[in-house]
């Protein structure tokens, strides 16, 4: 049986953890999109962070007993989309994040946002 979107969600996210992701949101799409029910947006720091953590996220979801996920992005770094089928994963360099603003596209503020707001 296949995990559920939560699941998935939850292992996204301690990986990303495990990682030292930074200001890692998640977007529900349920009821919203097709291709997805949840979108997970994290930072990293550098292009070479941003290649660990989605090797690491990589490296989780197969030791999960997961098929091995879709992956775009991973020969610059810039922005890598790691797609688990029922969620969607987003790595950026900072400035990569803010120039396209996911959270905002989906009608979600960023956590850093949400607290000066």
């Amino acid at each position: 049986m296949a995990p559920s979107a939560d699941d998935l969600v939850r292992l996204v996210r301690d990986s990303l953890d495990d990682s030292k992701a930074e200001d890692v949101s998640t977007v529900n799409l349920e009821g919203r999109a097709a291709f997805a029910d949840a979108l997970v947006i994290a930072t990293a720091r550098s292009t070479v962070h941003v290649g660990a953590v989605a090797d690491r996220l990589i490296r989780d979801v197969k030791a999960a007993g997961l098929p091995a996920p879709r992956v775009e992005g991973l020969p610059t770094c810039d922005w890598v989309l790691v797609d688990l089928g029922d969620v969607v994963v987003h790595l950026f360099r900072p400035e990569i994040r803010g120039f396209y603003n996911l959270e905002k596209l989906w009608g979600a503020d960023r956590p850093a946002e949400r607290k000066r707001g």
